[in-house]
């Protein structure tokens, strides 16, 4: 799995692609997000748009990353995952627990009210 990071409106945004599976890219992710927070970034939008699979360990990555801007009082949204990864969060039930927003301009609108 890649990821490109950008910084907009004192949100990070996260742009992954390829497999989500945890491993080390997981723990990547969670320390680069753990970085943000300490640097007072307490939001950020995860765009799945060119995320192609996506097992236990991944979903276990989404919801940590959840947890932990969360417990700092801040929120974490996703962007426009595929049909596949849609049909995962719907059988996870994981659709009531995560905001999804189809556009960066939505993302935007909803982490900045």
């Amino acid at each position: 799995m890649k990821y490109n990071t950008y910084i907009k409106e004192n949100i990070l945004f996260l742009q992954l692609e390829g497999d989500l599976i945890g491993e080390s890219n997981g723990l990547e992710l969670m320390d680069l997000v753990s970085e943000k927070l300490n640097e007072s970034i307490t939001r950020c939008a995860i765009d799945l748009s060119l995320v192609r699979y996506m097992n236990s360990s991944g979903i276990g990555v989404l919801i940590t990353l959840l947890t932990k801007f969360r417990n700092k009082g801040g929120e974490l949204v996703l962007i426009n995952p595929s049909e596949q990864i849609k049909k995962l969060l719907i059988i996870t039930k994981l659709n009531s627990i995560f905001v999804i927003v189809e556009t960066e301009a939505e993302a935007l609108e909803r982490l900045t009210k």
